[in-house]
């Protein structure tokens, strides 16, 4: 899929895997969607905004490309649900492992399954940030755990989940739901301190799993199943700018972008969402410093927390 040499068209020196700090996979999956089809067209609509995206954040007064960004091969080979959920915890798990920050691009929301798992075997007492219109708890949907409904299911179970966003949902739902960590957006809107309260229920370590469908329809259009009522552009960065900056957020995820020909500007608003969240994670680092010290830097706070030792590979 990765016609596209270099994310953002970044010069090399910045897009090799050795000295990245930051690993972007695509995951061009669409295998179990049930209405609007075409996510797996989500990571080249994506690259290829992301190629005609100004550089420059103004907010953070960074280029947080200089942090380094690889992409890496995309993810495809895989015959059935199970076998790319596999296949996407085995190759995140395997850049964790190289003490990258890493990154995925969907793609339909199944592929978090795999995500996830990945960050919970590799950070203790992992908090998931769920931003989404929908619940996503479903043990089965349509015959398989591995559906896009039931993205987050694994994580209700093994990690600490926060859902933001939440407007859509079958009752079953409710069953694995902890209303204390769920911010349904109905009750958002007339809450001016939903920011600081979902921040309070996360722990120190924090995975992101953004559905492109939280954003409200009028800016973010082309999703697979758009819901209204959802968030918009500044409220989303100013919550997530806040996680950033109290949270250690040891990596993301954004799915969902179903592509229209006809209308480019979702594609661009998740270009540019995804650059905003490295600059805020990276926001502060100085890009001329030695790699490896900025990265020991950057990741002191979460070392003693992890499960595994480096050293093994």
């Amino acid at each position: 899929m990765n016609a596209i040499k270099n994310y953002a068209g970044i010069p090399d020196e910045f897009a090799q895997l050795e000295k990245a700090k930051i690993i972007l996979i695509p995951v061009p999956y669409d295998g179990t969607s049930t209405w609007g089809k075409g996510a797996d067209k989500g990571p080249s609509a994506f690259l290829e905004a992301s190629a005609n995206m100004e550089l420059y954040d103004i907010e953070t007064d960074t280029e947080v490309y200089e942090q380094g960004i690889y992409l890496a091969e995309a993810i495809t080979a895989f015959s059935s649900p199970e076998e790319m959920v596999n296949a996407v915890h085995t190759k995140t798990k395997e850049y964790i492992k190289r003490n990258k920050f890493v990154t995925l691009f969907g793609g339909e929301h199944s592929i978090s399954i795999g995500t996830i798992r990945a960050f919970n075997e590799c950070f203790d007492n992992l908090s998931v940030l769920h931003i989404d219109a929908h619940a996503d708890l479903r043990k089965y949907y349509e015959g398989t755990p591995y559906n896009h409904a039931c993205a987050v299911h694994e994580a209700s179970q093994t990690t600490n989940l926060v859902q933001v966003g939440i407007r859509s949902m079958d009752a079953i739902e409710k069953t694995y739901m902890d209303e204390e960590k769920t911010f349904f957006a109905h009750e958002m809107a007339n809450d001016e301190y939903w920011m600081d309260k979902a921040i309070d229920t996360l722990t120190e370590n924090v995975f992101i799993t953004f559905d492109l469908d939280a954003l409200d329809p009028s800016i973010m259009p082309s999703t697979g199943t758009p819901e209204p009522g959802g968030l918009f552009w500044y409220e989303t960065l100013d919550f997530l700018k806040q996680v950033f900056e109290e949270k250690n957020v040891v990596g993301f995820d954004l799915v969902e972008l179903c592509p229209n020909e006809v209308d480019k500007h979702s594609d661009f608003l998740a270009a540019k969402l995804y650059y905003k969240m490295l600059s805020y994670k990276f926001m502060g680092q100085a890009a001329e410093d030695e790699y490896d010290n900025t990265y020991d830097t950057a990741r002191k706070p979460v070392a003693p927390n992890k499960k595994f030792n480096h050293d093994e590979d």
